[in-house]
């Protein structure tokens, strides 16, 4: 599967941005498809994932309550809704898809995902 993301931009801080991740080449099916970022001089980082059969949803402690993510199946589209967006949400945004089973924690880890997209860029200003 082929993963596009898509929606990254300049904001001010506590502006919203949706990032979008596309699936190609094969459907999302039963995959779990989580966001990462990467600020500059930072590791990469578990932002939000979402398991495609059952829907939980999981999200970092930093991002709780600022960000959503949903899937459109009909699309083969994984969002990712950005509120309140703060400076050091800055970084570079990848999706990834696992056709690996996961729950809690498990999910967070970027080892359990085979295909990733090629990042989209969020930058907001103070």
């Amino acid at each position: 599967v082929q993963l596009q993301a898509s929606g990254g931009g300049l904001v001010q801080a506590g502006a919203s941005l949706r990032l979008s991740c596309a699936a190609s080449g094969r459907s999302f099916g039963n995959y779990v498809v989580g966001w990462f970022r990467q600020a500059p001089g930072k590791e990469r980082e578990f932002v939000a994932a979402v398991r495609l059969t059952g829907a939980p949803t999981y999200y970092a402690e930093s991002v709780k309550g600022r960000f959503t993510i949903s899937k459109d199946n009909a699309k083969n589209t994984v969002y990712l809704q950005m509120n309140t967006l703060v400076p050091e949400d800055t970084a570079v945004y990848y999706c990834a898809a696992s056709r690996d089973f996961c729950s809690g924690l498990l999910c967070s880890e970027d080892r359990i995902y085979a295909y990733w997209g090629q990042g989209t860029l969020v930058t907001v200003s103070s």
